[in-house]
């Protein structure tokens, strides 16, 4: 469901889309990962807060455990002053056990953002071209893209785990990202008033921070999520419909 101009950085990228922005649709709080269900959202973003762009996220599946997240965002405001058109996409293998990331693909932002990534968990590499470069990563067990690891996320919180660490790929490798729980707060958006609970992540020794704000009523689906450097808020995505299967 992810990072002035729109964040190109990273963790933007990270966030867009979890998006945040990041948001997964499942049927309630104690929900099991086989049970996450399709869901469509759209999230509206403000940079230094000014609306920017309206993300739309996709979540189906294909087929038995295969599932596609995809997202593509179109400027609003402001935004259309900028060429970024990004869209993703990612497929996953969903099982009682794990988040597997299959293939994952970017475009729409210039090709030092495009992405089309091979993960084989066969021979535990992961290859084709990220960030516009070349890659040939080895990979371990809990590797995530930019977008499974929403998935990921979101289904250590349904199991009543708060993960410590969320991994994820880039052009250099693999990079872990602190995971913690730091607040609640009621949260009111344009689909309603819902009580929420506040995680962050933060990579080793970045002053980036990125919260999202997830509701346990719908499934942990993160209803806003708002980056800030050196506590300067950077970006914010709130949550502008969401449509559960």
């Amino acid at each position: 469901m992810s990072s002035s101009k729109p964040p190109p950085k990273r963790d933007s990228t990270v966030v867009l889309l979890l998006v945040l922005t990041a948001a997964a649709a499942l049927s309630s709080h104690n929900a099991a990962a086989d049970e996450l269900r399709p869901f469509q959202a759209a999230y509206l973003w403000r940079w230094k807060g000014a609306a920017l762009a309206l993300s739309r996220l996709n979540f189906q599946r294909q087929h038995d455990d295969i599932w596609v997240y995809t997202s593509s965002t179109q400027p609003r405001g402001i935004g259309v002053l900028y060429p970024m058109r990004p869209k993703l996409e990612s497929t996953m293998r969903i099982t009682p056990q794990a988040v597997e990331p299959l293939s994952f693909h970017a475009s729409g932002s210039g090709t030092r953002h495009d992405a089309d990534v091979t993960f084989d968990w066969d021979t535990g590499k992961a290859s084709g071209v990220y960030e516009g470069a070349p890659i040939d990563v080895t990979i371990a067990p809990g590797v995530q893209d930019d977008l499974s690891v929403q998935i990921a996320m979101i289904r250590q919180l349904l199991s009543g785990v708060t993960p410590q660490i969320l991994r994820e790929i880039d052009a250099h490798g693999t990079h872990d990202y602190l995971f913690k729980r730091v607040g609640q707060e009621t949260l009111t958006t344009a689909i309603g008033k819902v009580d929420t609970i506040i995680y962050a992540t933060q990579r080793p020794g970045s002053k980036r921070i990125t919260r999202y704000w997830c509701a346990p009523t719908d499934g942990y689906i993160p209803l806003q999520v708002q980056q800030t450097v050196d506590a300067n808020v950077e970006w914010t995505m709130t949550v502008q419909s969401l449509n559960r299967e």
